[in-house]
C-alpha cells in the first residue's frame, strides 16, 4: 500500500482518535492452541480418513521444530508492527485479481426517508450528501465520539481511509490511496461523471440542502439529454469492473493523455461518488441487485442498465428514481461496521432534519456549520459589510471554491472505446450468472428469540446451516467475521461456524425419530457453543488469521530462497499448508455476515466461492431480513427453505414453552375450598353460575386481570373462555343504544 500523508485535522486535542495510543495490539495465540481450534474446525468437515491425515500433518508441523520455528519469526516480525496481520490482510485484498464487483464489494440498503420531501430521488441524494459532509467534518475535527461496544472502546483507524480513498489498479496488483484534504464530491449519472466543491479548507460545508439540489438537477438534465448509444460508448466507469490487470492496462493508456488523467485524479482525489441510477426496482431481489452490481438492460442491443453507472474502486452512494438509497464499498480499507457507523448516522442526520421542520429548536446530529463562504452567507456577509460601511468582500478570507458542477470529457481512442465495450460486456455476464434474492421474514426476531433463551446471531447461525442440509443433505464450510476492532487496527477473525455440536443439532433436527424436545435441545446446545466460539473469535482467538500470517511468513522465505546473499531456507511449505485440509477450511461455501442496525432495510454481498452462496443479514427486533446470492444455484428456494425452517423451528419452541407452562388443574385444599392451581386463590362459584377468585366480589377479581395474558397460554381453551366472559360481564351497560339500519 502507497504511503499517504497525514489526514489534516481541525482540533488540537479531539476525543475521536484519543483512545488509540492505548489500544492493546491483537495477541498472537500460542501455536499449540491455534492447531487445536484448527483441528475441531475440521472435524466436522472431513471423513475419519481426512481427518487423520490432517492431525497427522498438523503433528508434524508441531513436533518437527518449523512450527516453533514459524511462531519465532512471527513474534519477532510483529514487534514494531501495529497489527500482526495488517499488512498480509492489505497483500491479500491489493493482490486481488479478478473483478472487485460481484466479488469484494458488499452493499447496504438503507430504511425510506421517513420525510415526505424526501421521498424522490434527488431530495434523497441531497440531503444523504449534505449529511455525509457534516459527518466528514466532524471525523476530521475528531468530534465523533469513539465506537464502543459494551463500553469497550473500539479502534477507529479504519475511518482514515472511509473518504477520499481510491483502489488503483497497477501491473503488479492495486494499490491505495487516499486524499486526507479531499473536498470535492463526484457523481455518476447515465456514466457521464460530474463534480463540484463541497467543503471548505475547515471541511464545513460550502453547500445547503437546496443548492446541493439544483447541482443534483442540471447534472441529471444535462446527462438525460445523451443518446443511449453515447452513453454506451462513454461509460468510463464499466472500466472499474473489469479484470483488475486489463483495467491497469486501461488505466495506463487513459493516464497517456492529459486530459484524461486530470480526470482520474478528480475522481480519486473525490470525497466519495454518488450515482443518479435511472431506475426504480420493485422488488427487493431487484433492489439488492441493483446496489450489489447494477442492473441489466438492453434496448436496441445497447446497455442502457444501471450497470455502466458506477466506479467501484471508491465508496459510492447510489440513489434510485424512486428514492431508494444505498451505499456500495470498496471492502480493503473498510469493515462493515464502520462503513455501518457512516450509514447509521447520515441516516439519523436525515430523521434530525425532519425533527426541525417540525421544531426548529432540535438540536443537529452533527456539530459542522455552514461554512462562511457558503453562498447564503456570503450574501449575508455583503449585506452587513454594506449596512457597516466595509465594502463588499466580506470577512472570510478568499478561498479556491467551486461549487457549480463541471462534467469530465474523455479523450478516448479507439482502443479504449472497444475496452469499453467489452468490459461492458464481460461484466454483462457476471450479472446474468449472478443470482440476488431477499427474504424479509416476518414472523418473529430478536425479541422472540432472546425471550426464550437463544443468542440471535447463533440461532440465525443454525437457521442457515439447517436450510442449507435440508436442501442439499450436506454440511459445508461456513464463514461467519468477528469483529476485532477491540485491538489496535483490528478488522476481523473468521469464525468457522461448522462445529461439532452444530453437525450434531443438524442431524437431530432431521432424525425422523428425534422428538422436538431433542431437536431444541440440540439447537441450545449448538447456540451455546456458537455463542463461545464467536467470543474467542472477538478476543483474536481464532485459527485463520493466525496460520495466515504463518503462512505468508514461509511464503516469503520460500521466495528468498534463491537469493545466494542469504542464509540456507527450507524448499518447501510445511505439510499443514499443502494439506487439503488447509483449502478445505479456506473455501467458505456459505460465506455469511451480520449487519444489523435499524437504519438499514437490507445488506449483501456476492458468494466467494464459485459454489457457494454469499449472505447477509439483518436480525430486527421483529423479522429477519436476509439477502442470499449465488452462481447458478437455487437461490429462492434456499431461502424459501431457511423460511419454512424458521417457521418450523418457531413452532416446535412454541410448543415446548406450553407444555412447560402449562396451567395446573385447580384443586381442593384442606378444608374443601377449591383453589386455582397456579395462584392457589379460592374459586368462588357466583350466583350466575360463573367461577371467581377470592370472596366473589367485583373488586378482588378485577385484581387478576393482569395473570391471565402474560405469556403463551398459562391457561387452556377452557379457562379462556371463562376469562372472557369474565370480562364481558363486567362490562358496564351504559349509554343510549343506537338504531343500526338492516342491508
Amino acid at each position: 500500500m502507497a504511503p499517504t500523508p497525514t489526514p489534516p485535522t481541525i482540533a488540537t486535542q479531539g476525543k475521536t482518535f484519543a483512545g488509540q495510543t492505548s489500544m492493546p495490539k491483537l495477541p498472537i495465540p500460542p501455536l499449540e492452541e491455534t492447531c487445536a481450534r484448527y483441528l475441531r474446525a475440521l472435524e466436522a468437515l472431513q471423513d475419519e480418513e481426512e481427518h487423520a491425515a490432517t492431525k497427522s500433518a498438523v503433528n508434524e508441523f508441531l513436533e518437527s521444530g518449523e512450527g516453533e520455528r514459524a511462531q519465532k519469526m512471527l513474534l519477532e516480525y510483529a514487534k514494531d508492527k501495529d497489527s500482526y496481520i495488517e499488512e498480509f490482510w492489505y497483500e491479500s485484498y491489493l493482490s486481488h485479481s479478478d473483478p472487485v464487483v460481484l466479488a469484494l464489494n458488499p452493499f447496504f440498503i438503507l430504511e425510506d426517508d421517513p420525510a415526505p420531501s424526501r421521498g424522490s430521488q434527488l431530495p434523497r441524494a441531497a440531503s444523504l450528501i449534505f449529511a455525509s459532509l457534516a459527518f466528514i467534518h466532524d471525523l476530521r475535527a475528531e468530534l465523533l465520539e469513539p465506537d464502543t461496544v459494551r463500553g469497550v472502546p473500539l479502534d477507529m483507524d479504519q475511518y482514515k481511509r472511509l473518504f477520499g480513498t481510491a483502489r488503483v489498479p497497477t501491473a503488479k496488483g492495486c494499490r491505495m490511496e487516499v486524499d486526507y484534504a479531499a473536498r470535492h464530491v463526484a457523481v455518476l449519472r447515465k456514466g457521464q461523471f460530474c463534480y463540484f466543491d463541497a467543503l471548505d479548507s475547515a471541511n464545513r460545508p460550502v453547500m445547503t440542502e437546496r443548492e446541493i439540489l439544483k447541482n443534483l438537477e442540471a447534472i441529471v438534465a444535462d446527462a438525460d439529454n445523451i443518446p443511449a448509444h453515447e452513453v454506451a460508448r462513454n461509460a468510463v466507469g464499466v472500466l472499474s469492473t473489469e479484470n483488475r490487470k486489463i483495467w491497469s492496462h486501461h488505466r495506463d493508456d487513459l493516464q497517456s493523455n492529459r486530459l484524461n488523467a486530470d480526470n482520474l485524479k478528480v475522481i480519486d482525489n473525490s470525497l466519495f461518488v454518488v450515482c443518479l441510477d435511472d431506475t426504480a426496482p420493485e422488488t427487493e431481489a431487484e433492489l439488492c441487485s441493483n446496489f450489489l452490481c447494477g442492473t441489466y438492460r438492453l434496448s436496441g442491443g445497447v446497455q442502457v442498465g444501471t450497470c455502466t453507472n458506477r466506479w467501484y474502486d471508491k465508496l459510492q452512494i447510489i440513489v434510485c428514481t424512486n428514492g431508494a438509497a444505498g451505499i456500495n464499498f470498496e471492502h480493503t480499507g473498510v469493515d462493515g461496521h464502520t462503513v455501518l457507523r457512516f450509514a447509521a448516522d447520515i441516516y439519523t442526520e436525515g430523521l434530525m432534519l425532519m425533527a426541525r421542520a417540525i421544531n426548529p429548536s432540535a438540536p443537529s446530529f452533527f456539530r459542522a456549520k455552514l461554512s462562511p463562504h457558503a453562498k447564503i452567507n456570503r450574501a449575508k456577509a455583503k449585506a452587513a459589510n454594506s449596512t457597516n460601511g466595509n465594502g463588499a468582500n466580506g470577512s472570510a478570507p478568499k478561498e479556491d471554491i467551486d461549487t457549480i458542477p463541471k462534467k469530465l470529457e474523455w479523450a478516448l481512442t479507439p482502443e479504449l472505446r472497444t475496452g469499453i465495450r467489452y468490459a461492458e460486456t464481460r461484466l454483462s455476464d457476471l450479472i446474468c450468472q449472478n443470482d440476488c434474492q431477499a427474504l424479509e421474514f416476518k414472523g418473529y426476531g430478536k425479541s422472540f428469540i432472546t425471550r426464550h433463551g437463544f443468542s440471535p446471531d447463533a440461532f440465525v447461525q443454525m437457521a442457515f446451516q439447517a436450510a442449507y442440509f435440508g436442501l442439499y443433505g450436506r454440511i459445508e464450510c461456513t464463514y461467519e467475521p468477528a469483529m476485532t476492532k477491540a485491538f489496535l487496527h483490528g478488522r476481523t477473525e473468521a469464525i468457522r461456524t461448522v462445529q461439532p455440536h452444530s453437525v450434531n443439532f443438524q442431524k437431530t433436527f432431521f432424525s425422523e425419530t428425534a422428538t422436538p424436545q431433542q431437536k431444541i435441545a440440540a439447537l441450545r446446545t449448538a447456540c451455546e457453543g456458537h455463542v463461545k466460539l464467536t467470543r474467542e473469535c472477538g478476543k483474536g482467538l481464532g485459527q485463520d488469521r493466525h496460520l495466515y500470517a504463518l503462512y505468508c511468513l514461509l511464503q516469503r522465505e520460500l521466495k528468498s530462497s534463491d537469493d545466494p546473499t542469504r542464509p540456507a531456507t527450507p524448499t518447501r511449505l510445511p505439510s499443514i499448508f499443502t494439506d487439503p485440509g488447509y483449502a478445505l477450511l479456506s473455501t467458505s461455501i456459505l460465506s455469511t455476515s451480520n449487519c444489523g442496525n435499524p437504519a438499514l432495510r437490507l445488506f449483501g454481498f456476492a458468494p466467494v466461492a464459485a459454489d457457494g452462496f454469499g449472505i447477509g443479514y439483518i436480525i430486527k427486533d421483529d423479522g429477519i431480513s436476509v439477502c442470499a446470492s449465488s452462481k447458478h444455484l437455487q437461490t429462492r428456494r434456499y431461502l424459501d427453505t431457511l423460511a419454512s425452517y424458521l417457521v418450523e423451528v418457531q413452532r416446535m419452541v412454541i410448543q415446548l414453552y406450553k407444555m412447560a407452562n402449562e396451567a395446573p388443574k385447580p384443586f381442593l385444599d384442606h378444608t374443601g375450598t377449591l383453589r386455582d392451581g397456579k395462584t392457589g386463590h379460592a374459586i368462588v362459584v357466583r350466583r350466575d353460575g360463573l367461577k371467581g377468585y377470592g370472596s366473589g366480589s367485583e373488586d378482588e377479581v378485577g385484581d387478576q386481570d393482569d395473570d391471565g395474558l402474560a405469556g403463551y397460554s398459562f391457561f387452556g381453551a377452557g379457562e379462556f373462555e371463562l376469562f372472557t366472559k369474565l370480562r364481558e360481564r363486567r362490562r358496564p351497560s351504559v349509554g343510549k343504544r343506537l338504531q343500526i339500519a338492516e342491508y
